[in-house]
């Protein structure tokens, strides 16, 4: 089990890293948030490159997204799956919601 990071990377880009749980102890301790945010994006839904608005875990609840990042990488992630956004400068990353149904994620903002 892994959760996917999205970070700047020295270019300005941003990208992957997977980080699992076996060997990212401080992710499975408890953690300060500041609050939770649920959003629902219709099928198609489509956000262009933009960097993350703060440190969040986004975790897709329902249908699937598609989340490109400035290296050109395309990931998918459904329900269960976990994103930690830290790509706050530089280009960003696009999101599109690809699944036949809305997409309902939970956003825990960290700052």
């Amino acid at each position: 089990m892994a959760i996917a990071r999205i970070y700047t990377g020295p270019d300005g880009k941003s990208r992957w890293e997977d980080l699992p749980l076996d060997s990212h102890p401080e992710l499975t301790k408890l953690m300060e948030a500041k609050g939770v945010v649920f959003n629902v994006n219709p099928p198609g839904f489509f956000a262009d490159w933009h960097p993350g608005p703060r440190r969040q875990f986004v975790i897709t609840l329902s249908s699937e997204v598609e989340i490109v990042t400035g290296d050109g990488v395309a990931h998918r992630f459904g329900a269960g799956q976990v994103n930690l956004i830290e790509d706050l400068t530089g280009q960003g990353h696009t999101t599109r919601v690809v699944g036949s149904e809305p997409r309902l994620a939970a956003t825990v903002h960290l700052e």
